[in-house]
C-alpha cells in the first residue's frame, strides 16, 4: 500500500494503482473520453492530464501510476486549462449538432464539454468530410469520431474481427475500415461492440424506426412485432425502470398504445427452435459417422457472418435450424395469416432485437420461407425501440402491464433464457434429455452451462451416452474455441456460441452505458424469471404443441424443414470464394 495525496485529500491505495483510480479513491472525478480499463489505456485524448509535484509537465491519469508519496493537482490552472484546451482541440474536429445526434444525452464527448463549462471554440472547425457509410447495418460517421480508438481495441483485443485501424499519419490520422474501402465490403460480423465502446456517436446502427411507423400508419398493413427474450432485460434501463417493472407486458403495453396490431415474445420461437435443432442433433448422433461434429448452434448471426467469413471450413458444422427470430417470422407469415384468415402478404414483421447483426439476417435473400417477401420486414434494436417509445410520448412509468396476443405470445423459461450466454445449451439439453429419457430432467440439471466465462466445458451423460459440449461468448473466444478444434486440441458433440461478451444480453443494440458491462446483471434477471416460471421446458410449451399438431406435423418434418430451417452456403459474406 502506498500514501498518495490528491487534490490535499491523503488516500492509501495498493502499489501500482493508477492516478484515475486513486483520485476516485479520494472521491475527486477526473474526465476521461479514450480509457476502458483493459482494453483502452493508451492516453490519446489527454483529456485526463493532471498536475504531478516536483514535475514540469502534466501526466495522464488513465496509464500513470502512483508512488508513495506522490502529490497529485488535478484541477490546477495548468491542468484545467491543459484538459480544456484538448476538449476545445477534439470538439474543433467534431460535428457538435447535439440535438440531432443519436448519443444526444449519452454522450462522453457532450458531458465532459458542459462539465467543463466550455460555451464557445477558440479554434477554427475542421470536421472530417468523408461520406460516411450508406444502408449497412452499422453505420460510421466519420464526422464525429474523436480518435479515441476503442472501437480498434474492442474489435482486435476481444472480438478478434480486425474490422478497424489507424490510417494517414499526423495531422491526418484518423480511423478507418481495415483493408477494404467500405464497410459494407469488409468481414465485419455486426456485434456491435465497437457501437458500445464508443464514447460519441460515431458508430451506430441504421435507424429503422421510421419504416416501423410508416408500416404501423399503413391501412393496408397488420403489424406484428416480435421481442426477444434479452430485450426484457434492458429496455427500461433508460426509463429509470427497476428491472421487476421493465417487464415484456409493459412494453407491450408501450407498444399498443402506439397503435401496432398483435405484440408477441421470441420465447416463443426459441422453444420452436430447440424442438428444431435439438431433433437434429439426436439425429446427428445416431450417425455420428457421416456428419461433421461439433454441430455448432446457428441461432447468433453474428457467429453465423463470422465463421462463415473466418472459417468457412465449419459452415457445415452449423444447425440448419433458423434462428428465432427468422423462425417467427416464417411462422407470422404462413401458420398465424392462417389463424387470422389474412393473405400472407399484408402481415409485416417487425423484430425488436438487442443486436446489429439480425438486420442483416432478415435480409438475407433466403430468408423468405413463407412466400411473402422477407419472413421478417425490419429489425429495431433495443435502443430504436426506445427512441421509438421517446417519439410516442409514452412514459412506461405511467402504464399497466398488458398481456401478449395469442397464440405466439406463450412463451417457456427454457426460450427466456436464450438471452444469456449459455441458455440455448442449457434449453436444449433439457428437451433433448426428455426426448431420449422419456421424462424431464430436473429443470436445473444442465445450469453448469451457465457462467460469463469466455470459454466452458462439460461433459453430460444422455441416458448413457456421453455428450460432450462447449459454450463461448464473444468472438474471441470463439476464434480460440474453433482453433482449437482445428488442430486437433479439443473435442465436442455440441457448441454454442454467441458474438457478443455475455450473450444477447450483453448485444450491440442494448443501452449504453459509459464503461460498463451490463451483461451479468442483465443474464441474472432472465435466470429469475425462469426459475418463476410455470412452464421451464419448451417441449411442454402448448403453443408448441398445437404448432405441430395442428400445421408443422412434427419437428423435422418436410414443412419444417421448408419454414424453419436454412442452408447457410446459400448467400457469401464479402470475401467468401
Amino acid at each position: 500500500m502506498v500514501n498518495v495525496t490528491i487534490d490535499g485529500i491523503r488516500v492509501t491505495v495498493p502499489e501500482n494503482t493508477k492516478i484515475l483510480d486513486a483520485a476516485r479513491a479520494a472521491g475527486v472525478n477526473i474526465p476521461t473520453l479514450c480509457y476502458w480499463e483493459g482494453l483502452n489505456e493508451i492516453a490519446a485524448c489527454r483529456v485526463c492530464a493532471v498536475e504531478v509535484e516536483g514535475f514540469n509537465k502534466l501526466v495522464t491519469a488513465c496509464n500513470n501510476v502512483v508512488w508513495d508519496g506522490m502529490a497529485v493537482r488535478t484541477n490546477s490552472k495548468k491542468a484545467r486549462q491543459a484538459r480544456k484546451t484538448n476538449l476545445e482541440f477534439i470538439l474543433s474536429e467534431h460535428n457538435a449538432e447535439c440535438p440531432a445526434c443519436v448519443r444526444n444525452g449519452n454522450c462522453a464527448l457532450q458531458t465532459a464539454a458542459a462539465d467543463m463549462g466550455i460555451r464557445e471554440l477558440p479554434f477554427e472547425k475542421n470536421v472530417p468530410t468523408k461520406k460516411q457509410t450508406g444502408n449497412f447495418p452499422l453505420v460510421r460517421d466519420y464526422t464525429k469520431c474523436i480518435k479515441c480508438m476503442r472501437c480498434i481495441q474492442v474489435c482486435d483485443k476481444i472480438q478478434h474481427s480486425h474490422i478497424w485501424d489507424v490510417v494517414n499519419t499526423g495531422p491526418k490520422t484518423s480511423v478507418d475500415v481495415r483493408e477494404v474501402y467500405r464497410l459494407e465490403d469488409s468481414d465485419c460480423a455486426l456485434c456491435g461492440q465497437c457501437i458500445t465502446h464508443c464514447p460519441v456517436g460515431a458508430l451506430h446502427e441504421r435507424d429503422d424506426v421510421d419504416k416501423a411507423l410508416d408500416a404501423l400508419y399503413d391501412p393496408e398493413k397488420i403489424t406484428v412485432v416480435q421481442i426477444a427474450p434479452a430485450i426484457r432485460t434492458a429496455w427500461g434501463e433508460p426509463f429509470g425502470l427497476a428491472p421487476e417493472k421493465a417487464t415484456v407486458e409493459r412494453l407491450c403495453a408501450a407498444l399498443k398504445i402506439m397503435g401496432f396490431d398483435y405484440i408477441f415474445d421470441t420465447n416463443f420461437s426459441a422453444d420452436l427452435t430447440i424442438m428444431e435443432e435439438g431433433s437434429e442433433l439426436l439425429e446427428r448422433l445416431k450417425d455420428k459417422e457421416h456428419n461433421k461434429f461439433p454441430m455448432f448452434t446457428s441461432c447468433c448471426p453474428g457467429w453465423v457472418r463470422f465463421v462463415k467469413a473466418h472459417y468457412p471450413e465449419f459452415t457445415e458444422n452449423l444447425s440448419t435450424a433458423k434462428s428465432p427470430q427468422q423462425m417467427f417470422g416464417a411462422v407470422a407469415k404462413s401458420y398465424y395469416a392462417k389463424l387470422l384468415g389474412v393473405e400472407p402478404e399484408k402481415i409485416f414483421v417487425i423484430s425488436i432485437m438487442p443486436c446489429l447483426a439480425k438486420k442483416h439476417e432478415c435480409a438475407i435473400p433466403v430468408m423468405n420461407s413463407a412466400g411473402a417477401g422477407p419472413d421478417v420486414d425490419i429489425v429495431l434494436t433495443t435502443r430504436e425501440a426506445d427512441r421509438l417509445i421517446r417519439q410516442s410520448g409514452v412514459d412506461p412509468n405511467l402504464i399497466a402491464d398488458r398481456p401478449l396476443d395469442m397464440p405466439l405470445g406463450v412463451g417457456s423459461g427454457a426460450g427466456n433464457i436464450f438471452g444469456a450466454t449459455g441458455g440455448v445449451m442449457e434449453a436444449a439439453l433439457r428437451t433433448a434429455y426428455a426426448v431420449v429419457a422419456g421424462e424431464n430432467p430436473a429443470p436445473d440439471a444442465f445450469k453448469d452451462v451457465r457462467g460469463m466465462d469466455g470459454w466452458r466445458e462439460q461433459t453430460f451423460d444422455l441416458c448413457g451416452t456421453p455428450l460432450k459440449i462447449a459454450v463461448a461468448n464473444g468472438l474471441g473466444n470463439a476464434d480460440k474455441l474453433l482453433k482449437a478444434i482445428k488442430n486437433g486440441e479439443a473435442d465436442y458433440d455440441f457448441v454454442e456460441i454467441m458474438a457478443c461478451p455475455g450473450g444477447c444480453v450483453g448485444g450491440g443494440g442494448q443501452p449504453i452505458h459509459e464503461r460498463s458491462f451490463c451483461a451479468p446483471a442483465r443474464a441474472e434477471v432472465l435466470y429469475g424469471q425462469d426459475a418463476n416460471m410455470p412452464l421451464r421446458f419448451s417441449h411442454e410449451n402448448p403453443s408448441i404443441k398445437a404448432i405441430y399438431r395442428d400445421f408443422l406435423g412434427q419437428p423435422l418434418s418436410h414443412l419444417s424443414h421448408e419454414l424453419l430451417h436454412t442452408d447457410h452456403k446459400a448467400w457469401k459474406m464479402p470475401n467468401e470464394d
